[in-house]
């Protein structure tokens, strides 16, 4: 990759998942219990698929589709953290490192601030940067949409990246 000028990069996620019948969500690889899970080909990681995505974008490779496709059976049940390590190797293999990640979950239920710190220490560990690298906070829509109506759970990311090493 060849970068004019400062070498930094933006990129921008989105996931969603309708929710399906189950008894937990993963979100930043936590494992919190629901009175639902969600219909997904992998783990259905909102956080960590939007994030992968942001990271994607920033090196303008496409997206999680792309790399992880939901037809290809090797991704059945996986665990996202899988895909958040590659994604984090593929920014080193292109010179460049997470500066900072900014994801907000959208959803009623459930509360997400008592799971934060993990999930924050997750994502820091699977990209090896430091936790305050990583911001993770929610929000809901008051009661619109396929979140409000508690159909599903979605989640935004951005991030920036920049040159692995300065110069």
């Amino acid at each position: 990759m060849t970068d004019k000028g400062t070498g930094m990069r933006i990129g921008q996620g989105f996931d969603v998942h309708a929710f399906a019948a189950g008894d937990h969500l993963v979100l930043g690889g936590v494992r919190i219990a629901h009175t639902h899970g969600v219909a997904a080909h992998s783990d259905g990681d909102v956080v960590i698929h939007a994030l992968c995505d942001a990271l994607l974008g920033a090196l303008a490779l496409g997206d999680i589709g792309r790399h992880f496709p939901p037809s290809d059976p090797q991704w059945k049940d996986a665990d996202s953290r899988l895909f958040l390590r590659e994604v984090g190797a593929m920014l080193a293999d292109h010179g460049k490192r997470l500066v900072n990640a900014d994801v907000t979950v959208i959803c009623e239920h459930p509360k997400i601030g008592p799971h934060v710190p993990a999930m924050r220490a997750n994502l820091a560990a699977d990209l090896d940067v430091e936790v305050g690298c990583i911001s993770i906070k929610a929000t809901t829509t008051e009661g619109l949409g396929l979140t409000g109506r508690g159909e599903g759970i979605a989640a935004l990311a951005v991030t920036l990246v920049g040159p692995s090493t300065e110069a």
